[in-house]
């Protein structure tokens, strides 16, 4: 949960625009609908919600922001009354249609606002997204769940923030520093390689969640759609398998996919679990947060989190 008291100079900092990139058209509402919530109850000033999907009944189940009397109207008009009502004093905004994912007509839109996030969104979609951002100097997030898994990736591009010199010392003495961190694309993220890391380094991170998203998006891209059952399961293993090999992942550590994930992840990816998405979208709009604050150091850059051990871990793709 984000913290909503924020002092005077944390509200100053944050009255400004952020764009939440609407909901995916396969009716994945959980994670893009608490990031809302969260921003939204602390204090941000003003909010741009697109999406050009209508709501249908799939959505009553997974959008808290709908009701009965919802179904056929856009999705964004039909929930901006209830999100202005957790927060009076932010300023909503709500576009139902775009332009596609490139042009001078997207390009535009984002020009207009301070970040853009995206929640469940296919890979290459992502991408360009990301490099749209990049014409136009803007930070950029991307976040969703599958199942039990999710995930959050960042490109912050240069971002210089503040944090304690030394957080073992009292809160009231501690001494604030100036501090930079330069971020990849997601294009070049994806081209990471494990060969540097120890062993104990690489286990830390949890690899086999991170190449199983993976798996999920190359799964996508070749066959149009996320795994549907028992029978996608060879495909995506076989997927996993080569982005493992190709990464140069310590074999002592992650030789092959466990079965076992994909197995679960061949018939839940399709399926958003409650606490999965407010984990995953509760981090994400702190981060957001965080961010345009410039306090803290926010991820760096790709975190996964698995909700069958309850432990999520940050992977730095491709970072200096």
């Amino acid at each position: 949960m984000i913290n909503a008291t924020l002092t005077e100079e944390e509200v100053g900092r944050l009255d400004r625009q952020i764009r939440v990139w609407g909901f995916e058209a396969q009716q994945r509402l959980g994670t893009a609908t608490e990031v809302i919530k969260n921003i939204v109850l602390s204090g941000v000033g003003r909010l741009v919600i697109m999406d050009g999907d209508e709501v249908i009944e799939e959505d009553l189940g997974s959008g808290f922001f709908f009701r009965d009397e919802d179904v056929g109207k856009k999705r964004v008009d039909a929930a901006k009354d209830r999100i202005e009502s957790l927060n009076p004093l932010v300023t909503v905004e709500t576009i139902t249609a775009f332009d596609g994912l490139e042009g001078p007509g997207f390009d535009a839109t984002i020009r207009g606002v301070d970040l853009v996030c995206v929640t469940d969104w296919d890979r290459d979609g992502l991408i360009r997204i990301n490099e749209a951002c990049r014409r136009q100097g803007k930070p950029f997030y991307a976040g969703g769940t599958y199942g039990v898994l999710g995930y959050i990736f960042c490109d912050l591009l240069k971002h210089d923030y503040v944090a304690p010199h030394d957080r073992s010392v009292p809160k009231e003495a501690q001494k604030n520093i100036k501090l930079s961190a330069t971020y990849p694309p997601l294009s070049d993220a994806l081209t990471h390689r494990w060969s540097s890391l120890t062993k104990r380094q690489t286990k830390d991170l949890n690899p086999a969640v991170v190449f199983a998203i993976l798996a999920l998006w190359e799964h996508q891209k070749v066959l149009g759609q996320l795994p549907t059952g028992p029978d996608d399961v060879a495909e995506l293993e076989s997927m996993a398998n080569a982005m493992i090999s190709a990464a140069d992942v310590k074999k002592q550590v992650l030789e092959t996919i466990p079965s076992d994930l994909i197995q679960t992840l061949s018939e839940t990816a399709r399926t958003e679990f409650s606490p999965v998405c407010a984990i995953v979208g509760g981090m994400l709009a702190q981060d957001i947060l965080k961010t345009l604050a410039a306090r803290d150091p926010p991820i760096a850059n790709f975190f996964t989190f698995d909700g069958n051990t309850g432990a999520g871990t940050v992977c730095r793709m491709s970072m200096p």
